[in-house]
């Protein structure tokens, strides 16, 4: 199974779901087909510098 890339726009797009709209982090997970252990580490990242958080990749 190949890894999966997600951009910056639907990580931002899922931590807003979580923080935002009060959805919880498991259900936010199922309904985006996402690991809740991933969604964590999003909003953890997020959480902690929001203009610094993802940068992905400069290709």
């Amino acid at each position: 199974m190949k890894r999966r890339r997600f951009s910056r726009k639907f990580k931002i797009e899922a931590v807003k779901l979580v923080r935002e709209r009060g959805v919880s982090v498991a259900q936010a997970g199922r309904d985006l087909d996402v690991h809740e252990n991933v969604l964590r580490k999003w909003v953890k990242e997020f959480g902690s510098d929001q203009v610094q958080a993802f940068p992905g990749t400069s290709r």
